[in-house]
């Protein structure tokens, strides 16, 4: 019973139960002090399992710790206690509840033991995280609010169909690796389904379709779990898919060659999520220990400095009210804090040594190297520096430098800074003392992040790519466009199946109505007054005849019913004399 009070899905769903409660500070209190109280609960977790049940015949698993699912639950709740502190000053119950029953969904899925369970986490998760985003109420954000759930319910539909087939055919609904070697429609659903959480080109377009609609603090909590949990069940199920490495690859750098094409500033940090996670994606599909444990360490990191990124965003706009970076631009007068601690995130992204993403990103790409796969090497180094060029560089320089915008817009308030700068904090210190992660990963870590070569070689590429960024600066001003992505395929879908809605089906509604409504009207008229003519003259005659008939028969017998026994003994009498000359009457009257 005492696990089941400190699973960290519970505490959050029954704190999302007292917000809803709850109004004014007790409300903004309670906020940060269960995510608190979530950070002890897994402090204080062990491996094991718990909750085991059989429901229909089917073995389910509730709750199942393990060292990979610890470390995803350590960065949930470390990013459920930052986001919160971030989001403090605001005074929406709707968005604080939303916000817990996302999370506490996130935690369901990390700790579930089995499919069943997966699922209904799954699916919490779609619908409380689109709340966040409708919560912007504008028309941009509703329409992509709709966009986001209609994705992930598809989604989720593919899951539940890909978990029923794999139980018919195994027979087991617990979690754990598939076997890629089989392959089949079941494993096939589950892998695309959880691509598609993961943000996988094409299936990726509903992220930077709907984050940049967010709420200033919905979309930190956004950046933050979705596409993680995505990665946590590709570890935990498909760990050696190799068609994860070619997809991987590619969304590294499909994300940055987007991302020069961007004008939004969080549309753009959109693309860098794509990027980021691809790493991981890739890592996954390699298989091999040091890969996967890149991949949970990368997503570690990548959890809280890509929320630092958005919270430094999210500053911006909530001054401003301005997100186009043609429309912003010498910020770092009246907001050099923010600056500073948004370059903090800037630098842990780019992989800069002494912060979190040079030692967990370095992970990846040297397991690439270390599994002989030169071209994944190569591009997935390419990309890191794209990187840098576009979130390190273009981003804060047209955002807080670049051409004077006229705006003097003072720092955010304390809690934003606040929670900024513990999300710093936890860049740096990872990056200075790599084995705090380290010690948290699934397999034993021999990597040694801080050799000579491996330094002097990031830097190289670093230096490179600021001297670019230098050379052609005036080639990466931001324009206003909007950027087509594969989202363009639905959206114009959409307009070819309202087209067809409007012409060929709106007409041959017309030809029917204007025919039931001419001659097929007139038939039916017609046909109807003549079934009235038979009704009234031919059936309802009959039936009247024989009524008529039955009331004058009865009236003729009434008048024969006298009351007096003598005369029915005379008429007794007569009917017997009757009765017995018919057969005389009728042998006289044979030949």
């Amino acid at each position: 019973m005492t696990e089941w009070l400190m699973h960290p899905a519970l505490l959050m769903l029954l704190g999302a139960l007292l917000l809803a409660l709850l109004r004014g500070t007790w409300q903004k209190v309670v906020s940060v002090l269960v995510p608190l109280l979530v950070l002890i609960s897994v402090a204080l977790l062990v491996p094991g399992r718990s909750g085991q049940l059989s429901f229909a015949g089917i073995d389910l698993v509730m709750f199942q710790a393990d060292p990979l699912s610890l470390v995803f639950a350590w960065v949930f709740s470390i990013m459920a206690v930052i986001g919160n502190i971030y989001a403090w000053h605001i005074n929406d119950t709707g968005q604080r509840v939303s916000a817990f029953l996302y999370i506490g969904s996130a935690f369901g899925v990390v700790f579930a033991g089995d499919w069943f369970t997966l699922l209904v986490a799954w699916e919490v998760m779609a619908f409380a995280s689109a709340y966040l985003i409708f919560a912007s109420a504008n028309r941009a954000a509703v329409a992509a609010g709709f966009r986001y759930l209609m994705v992930h319910v598809a989604g989720g539909v593919l899951l539940f169909g890909g978990i029923v087939l794999h139980g018919m055919q195994t027979g087991s609904y617990l979690v754990g690796p598939l076997d890629h070697g089989q392959g089949g429609l079941a494993y096939n659903l589950i892998l695309i389904s959880f691509m598609l959480n993961a943000a996988v080109p094409p299936l990726s377009a509903w992220l930077t379709d709907a984050y940049p609609e967010a709420t200033v603090t919905g979309a930190v909590f956004l950046s933050a779990f979705t596409t993680k949990t995505a990665v946590y069940v590709l570890i935990r199920n498909y760990p050696g898919a190799e068609v994860l490495i070619g997809f991987g690859v590619a969304m590294a750098l499909y994300g940055v060659v987007f991302a020069v094409l961007e004008n939004d500033c969080r549309r753009l940090l959109g693309y860098h999520i794509i990027s980021q996670v691809g790493y991981m994606v890739a890592a996954v599909g390699m298989g091999t220990e040091m890969a996967l444990n890149g991949a949970a360490s990368h997503a570690f990191a990548h959890i809280l400095y890509k929320g630092l990124l958005f919270m430094g965003a999210g500053a911006v706009i909530l001054m401003t009210g301005r997100r186009k970076l043609t429309e912003l631009g010498g910020l770092y007068r009246t907001m050099p804090i923010t600056l500073f601690l948004y370059m903090i995130g800037a630098l842990a992204i780019s992989a800069f040594p002494l912060f979190s993403g040079f030692v967990s990103k370095s992970m990846i790409i040297s397991a690439a190297a270390g599994d002989h796969r030169a071209a994944v090497t190569l591009l997935l180094t390419v990309a890191s520096s794209g990187t840098f060029l576009h979130t390190g560089l273009k981003l804060p320089y047209y955002m807080f430098f670049g051409k004077d915008c006229g705006l003097q817009p003072p720092e955010p308030p304390l809690n934003m800074l606040l929670a900024m700068g513990i999300a710093a904090v936890f860049c740096v210190g990872i990056g200075i003392f790599p084995q705090l992660l380290y010690g948290l990963l699934p397999y034993p870590v021999d990597y040694h992040p801080y050799s000579g070569a491996h330094v002097t070689q990031s830097l190289g590429l670093l230096m490179f790519t600021l001297l670019a960024f230098v050379l052609f600066l005036k080639y990466l001003d931001p324009e206003k466009t909007i950027s087509l992505d594969t989202d363009w395929l639905y959206r114009r879908g959409a307009a070819v199946f309202m087209w067809i809605a409007r012409h060929p089906v709106l007409l041959w509604e017309h030809m029917v109505v204007t025919l039931g409504d001419g001659a097929g009207l007139r038939l039916l008229h017609r046909l109807s007054r003549v079934s009235l003519r038979i009704d009234t003259q031919v059936v309802d005659a009959a039936v009247n005849g024989v009524a008529q008939t039955a009331r004058r028969t009865g009236m003729l017998l009434r008048q024969l019913q006298t009351g007096i026994v003598s005369h029915y003994t005379l008429a007794m009498i007569v009917g017997l004399i009757v009765a017995l000359a018919m057969p005389l009457i009728t042998g006289l009257a044979l030949p």
